[in-house]
């Protein structure tokens, strides 16, 4: 299709639990298109953070195919997995994943150095300046709130200036004030990048926000709005 930049088409996860295996995902079939933003809802356990996974190579779809950009995800191994999403796609999760030994800056910037990025710490300058946290850039995390964490988070996936954004639940951890702010953060970026969105969300005005919303329940498309 013209413009999508993630398709997935009749994907499956099959994950080994302890009385056997589990189907996660059950047959998705979903494209999203550039520029798009896309929430996933869904009662607990319903798969949105498994889809997300898919989207992201993070998972391997048991069946199906899963295509990001033109490439098919499913037929690389975790190395080219790796590089493809490095520059690609940024991801955020509701837990922070900084390295505690580096400041708010080197979580940003190191990233893009192991990549070759030539201008990484100037361009981790300007991401921590876009999320207002210019003044602690030489913070560590440890020195940092739950809120200012996360946007250092946000700021070390728009760095790479990836075309897809994957964000889980990226207010799950904060405050109603400190979510509203991330998400405003988040819309922003997306805008300033062009990036598409994918957004996995429990909360109604966070999906209202989005151009189109799918709903899991089970492991399957239970709707979809637009």
């Amino acid at each position: 299709m013209v413009g999508s930049v993630l398709t997935l088409k009749e994907a499956w996860l099959t994950l080994a639990g302890n009385a056997g295996s589990v189907d996660i995902l059950k047959g998705i079939s979903l494209t999203v298109t550039q520029g798009q933003t896309l929430g996933l809802v869904g009662p607990s356990g319903s798969g949105k953070s498994s889809l997300l996974m898919l989207m992201g190579g993070l998972e391997r779809a048991t069946k199906g195919a899963v295509h990001a950009l033109g490439q098919d995800l499913t037929a690389l191994d975790e190395d080219g997995l790796a590089r493809f999403r490095r520059g690609r796609m940024g991801v955020v999760f509701q837990s922070f994943h900084l390295i505690p030994s580096m400041t708010a800056l080197e979580n940003v910037a190191v990233p893009m150095e192991i990549a070759g990025v030539q201008d990484a710490f100037p361009r981790a300058e300007a991401e921590l300046e876009a999320v207002g946290l210019a003044a602690r850039r030489h913070h560590y995390p440890a020195q940092l709130s739950g809120g200012e964490q996360q946007r250092v988070a946000l700021a070390r996936a728009a760095a790479p200036r990836p075309a897809i954004f994957l964000a889980d639940e990226p207010t799950g951890n904060l405050d109603s004030a400190n979510g509203a702010a991330i998400m405003d953060l988040i819309f922003g970026l997306r805008d300033r990048h062009g990036a598409t969105l994918v957004l996995v969300t429990h909360a109604p005005e966070l999906a209202e926000r989005c151009d189109r919303v799918v709903r899991l329940v089970d492991g399957r498309i239970a709707g979809e709005a637009l």
